[in-house]
């Protein structure tokens, strides 16, 4: 029986990736819903090809351009998500959770009652949004699976002895100035900074690896995922990107985990399908094995790191001030309005101002608090860059 399967994201990366696997493996799969934001003209490709019967476009103007321009009375074109019991009639198998950003929560949390298994890519959901998430995945008996490239290197580790981890580390690539220099910090341009040594990704995520922003952020989905303590998790700087995780055991043993640098290889083992055929990966690469060159941060290099020593041990709404004010940030950089330094700079200015201290006492279990949260925090960024 095929997999009936929702991409919510589909014109993403995560998303494209996907949608790549299913078009060589159509036996495999009915596709009963994909989503974007602005990209429709994609969008109704991919429909086209994998005959899909919905899609949501969540921005009205494209959403309108789209109703008029599409040709296909069979295909049915929704602007928001609360048409989902309309157009899913059974249990989905496998949903993809990949809209970027915070305007990815909301879609994740509706589709959890519709699924049996999701597959969440959107890493600023489960930061500031976990215990909402996990609430609804206990309620609907959902499955989930974490799609980062590190968490699912843990999550396939685990199988079921989380009670004997004593230690995880995340590596991270240390970007492209892992060997530069700290005084040559301050002359970082959009260009270098986007120069990532060994994944092609978008620009907002290639900026935040540049600053180690992101790896802050994956130590933080996995105290909430894997709901272990801050002392149990750790980075280490792995250039090669070809070790993903790795797992000490308080019984004297250790995993760990390495691929190709592939976000093909998660995905489709997410998909808890038979991979024998479906993926070619390289051999083992032994000249990377014998050579590791594992290393510990450098806080004064990477400073942004120490905003973990600012993170509460339970989720709180600090976590969403964190996301938001370094969203805006890097597109005030992209923009050409700020240095590269004053991504970290201004961020720990802004989350030391008394307004915002107490908020690493809230715990985040509202989902309205959550985005009122994310769009004040956003425009104290932007109406106040230059005197942080």
């Amino acid at each position: 029986m095929k997999k009936k399967i929702v991409i919510l994201g589909s014109t993403g990366s995560i998303g494209t990736t996907l949608i790549d696997i299913i078009k060589k493996n159509q036996n495999k799969f009915v596709v009963e819903l994909l989503t974007a934001n602005k990209n429709s003209k994609l969008l109704i490709q991919q429909a086209k090809i994998l005959k899909v019967k919905n899609i949501i476009i969540t921005d009205y103007k494209e959403f309108k351009k789209a109703t008029l321009e599409n040709k296909n009375k069979k295909l049915k074109i929704f602007n928001n998500f609360n048409y989902l019991d309309k157009i899913i009639n059974s249990k989905i198998d496998y949903t993809m959770s990949s809209i970027s950003g915070l305007s990815g929560l909301e879609p994740t949390l509706k589709l959890i009652k519709y699924t049996k298994t999701i597959a969440i890519a959107n890493k600023e959901a489960i930061i500031c949004g976990w215990n909402i998430i996990n609430n609804k995945l206990k309620k609907y008996k959902t499955n989930f699976i974490p799609v980062d490239s590190e968490h699912f290197s843990i999550w396939y580790a685990l199988k079921n002895n989380l009670d004997k981890v004593e230690k995880i580390y995340l590596t991270a690539s240390g970007g492209p100035f892992n060997k530069m220099p700290i005084k040559k910090f301050k002359e970082i341009n959009i260009k270098q900074a986007l120069k990532h040594p060994n994944w092609k990704m978008g620009k907002k995520i290639t900026i935040d690896s540049a600053t180690m922003m992101n790896k802050v952020f994956e130590i933080i989905e996995a105290k909430n995922i894997f709901n272990i303590s801050y002392k149990q998790l750790s980075i280490l700087i792995h250039p090669k990107s070809y070790i993903h995780a790795i797992v000490k055991f308080n019984n004297g043993m250790t995993k760990i985990i390495a691929h190709d640098t592939s976000m093909k290889i998660p995905i489709l083992n997410s998909l808890n399908l038979n991979c024998h055929g479906l993926i070619k990966s390289k051999k083992l690469d032994l000249k990377i094995l014998n050579n590791l060159d594992f290393q510990y941060v450098n806080a004064k290099k990477f400073p942004v790191v120490n905003i973990l020593n600012k993170v509460p041990s339970s989720s709180s709404l600090f976590e969403t001030i964190i996301v938001s004010a370094n969203d805006e940030l890097v597109e005030l950089f992209l923009k050409k309005k700020i240095q590269f330094v004053d991504i970290y700079k201004k961020l720990f200015s802004l989350i030391s101002l008394d307004e915002f201290k107490h908020y690493n006492k809230i715990k985040a279990i509202n989902f309205n608090r959550i985005i009122q949260l994310d769009k004040y925090v956003r425009l104290k960024i932007n109406s106040n860059y230059k005197n942080l």
